[in-house]
C-alpha cells in the first residue's frame, strides 16, 4: 500500500467516533488499515469502496473483520475529502434503507 495520502479523512460529528469506539480491537485495526487504502491508494477496489446507487452522492465503505461486515457512509466534499458519517455492523444482504435515511440527514446537516 502506497503510504502518500491522495485523499484525505473527516469525521462528521462524532456518529463515526460512536460506532468505532463499539467495535472490538480487531474490527477497529480492520476499519482504520481499510481508511488508510482509501486515503491511499488512487484507483480503490469496489470489494472495499463503491457509490451507493440512486443517492445523492454517497458512498459506502465495507469492512470484512472474520464473518463479520461493516458499512460505513460518506461522502466527497471539495476533491479528495471523504467526509465520514454513520457506520453499522451489516446483517442483512441489503443495505438498511434506515442507515442510508440517516446517512442523507447528516449529509444534509453537513
Amino acid at each position: 500500500m502506497n503510504s502518500e495520502f491522495i485523499r484525505e479523512v473527516y469525521y462528521y460529528k462524532d456518529h463515526y467516533s460512536k460506532f468505532f469506539n463499539k467495535l472490538n480491537n480487531s474490527a477497529q485495526e480492520k476499519c482504520n488499515w481499510t481508511l488508510q487504502l482509501i486515503t491511499t491508494t488512487r484507483f480503490v477496489p469496489a470489494k472495499y469502496f463503491r457509490y451507493i446507487v440512486n443517492s445523492d452522492g454517497l458512498y459506502e465503505i465495507r469492512v470484512e473483520n472474520g464473518s463479520d461486515i461493516y458499512r460505513i457512509f460518506c461522502f466527497f466534499d471539495k476533491g479528495n475529502i471523504i467526509i465520514l458519517l454513520n457506520g453499522y455492523p451489516k446483517k442483512e444482504q441489503k443495505t438498511k434503507p434506515s442507515e442510508i435515511l440517516l446517512a442523507n440527514k447528516l449529509k444534509d446537516e453537513y
